[in-house]
């Protein structure tokens, strides 16, 4: 039995630049922190960082995390001031879904969603 996601792993070749990089953009510190891995509670969800070697491998399967937000412009301004580039600009898929993608400086696909029908409590 499927009890939902949990976590969503990125791979990243450089641990310490990726964690600074991800604590400025959630605004706090990981709650587990090791050179093998480092994780961040997202509202009950994880983002995981794990090192690569050298280059780290990106997934093939074409497979996007989206994070929600209030304001998926906002979130897409922040992003790229943060240094993400621009992957897909803000688009509505319908029925006031709005969704936008950012590569971060890692090059992994970051997705944000403006969801006004799902509220997680």
């Amino acid at each position: 039995m499927l009890h939902g996601l949990r976590t969503a792993i990125y791979s990243v070749d450089d641990i310490e630049a990726a964690k600074e990089w991800y604590a400025n953009v959630l605004g706090f510190e990981p709650y587990f922190d090791e050179p093998f891995y480092v994780g961040f509670d997202v509202g009950g969800y994880e983002l995981g960082l794990s090192p690569g070697e050298g280059k780290a491998e990106r997934s093939g399967t074409g497979v996007t995390v989206y994070w929600g937000v209030d304001d998926a412009k906002a979130a897409l301004e922040r992003l790229i001031g943060l240094g993400a580039s621009e992957n897909s600009d803000v688009q509505n898929v319908g029925e006031g879904i709005l969704v936008a993608t950012v590569l971060d400086p890692f090059g992994n696909v970051f997705g944000v969603i403006e969801n006004p029908h799902f509220f997680a409590g």
